[in-house]
């Protein structure tokens, strides 16, 4: 339930996705996500690492092993979904 909790938050997600692309310094990644304020980036990004999904190195913020495994589950229910909604609209 902590996982779903953390991932239902504003812009988890979108952070994570933002990650799966490489390493990027935190201006960089708050760009990327539409200019989210530097608090709330701040907090998400706190809380992933505290998760272990997100670690700080000399090139920014990347996502670590468990974080790239997280992502592409992700990825794939998204593949499901969007079957799925073919699915529904026919």
């Amino acid at each position: 339930m902590v996982l779903l909790d953390i991932l239902g938050q504003k812009w988890t997600l979108r952070i994570l996705w933002e990650l799966s692309a490489g390493c990027v310094s935190f201006r960089q990644l708050r760009e990327m996500c539409d200019d989210v304020s530097p608090t709330l980036l701040n907090n998400r990004l706190k809380q992933l690492r505290d998760l272990r999904f997100v670690a700080l190195e000399d090139c920014g913020y990347r996502l670590t092993g468990q974080g790239e495994d997280l992502v592409e589950q992700f990825a794939r229910l998204d593949r499901w979904a969007q079957n799925w909604s073919q699915t529904i609209e026919r």
